[in-house]
């Protein structure tokens, strides 16, 4: 249903073993024993109702996508610092480039941080996942950031932008997502090697 306004959000997620409560965030990144990519799809159509009732997300978080291939956080070399990707997150819609943001740019929390609140009041068991959230670069002067077309580094998500044009000009101009819109998210090496392969998608009406 378009009304629910579906959206992409690219992530990075991790996997890991046996975590106990309350570990440490010093501690937490020796846990993390797999990496790959996320679309966490939102409907923010029905976000809001939702958070209004206290409960958090149910129906406005749909299933996730994974990327085909998940690696050691060994594999990424150099790439990988303080429990952060140090490489550009790559997401393509409707075929054009709309973000090549940088993950550990302006990375609020790292994915041992993440671990480490994820933990704090429970164990957490092997094979949990953690997102990053949506990977997001402020622009060169440290405000908003800008399209790729305008020599930006993008979005990862629809409602980044709809935000900026409605602080701009007033309103928003980029749509949601309809049926036969697709996104493809990905992620290459200081090579131009793909990491975890692709996450293609198309939206469908149901």
């Amino acid at each position: 249903d378009t009304s629910w306004g579906c959206d992409m959000e690219g992530e990075i997620a991790c996997i890991t073993d046996d975590v106990p409560m309350g570990v440490s965030k010093k501690d937490a990144g020796t846990h993390i024993k797999l990496l790959m990519l996320v679309n966490d799809v939102s409907l923010r159509g029905l976000i809001p109702g939702e958070l209004a009732k206290g409960f958090g997300f149910f129906q406005s978080k749909p299933a996730t996508a994974f990327s085909p291939v998940a690696v050691t956080p060994d594999e990424l070399g150099e790439s990988w610092r303080d429990a952060v990707i140090q490489l550009p997150l790559k997401v393509d819609y409707n075929g054009q480039p709309f973000g090549r943001a940088e993950v550990g740019q302006d990375a609020t929390f790292s994915l041992a941080d993440l671990v480490a609140h994820a933990a704090k009041t429970r164990n957490l068991g092997a094979g949990a996942i953690i997102g990053s959230g949506t990977i997001s670069n402020k622009g060169a002067d440290g405000g908003p950031g800008q399209p790729v077309a305008e020599g930006g580094a993008g979005y990862s998500c629809i409602a980044e932008i709809r935000m900026i044009e409605t602080i701009a000009d007033g309103e928003a101009k980029t749509r949601f997502m309809e049926p036969g819109d697709t996104v493809k998210i990905w992620m290459d090496d200081a090579q131009g090697h793909s990491i975890f392969g692709a996450i293609e998608q198309e939206v469908v009406s149901a």
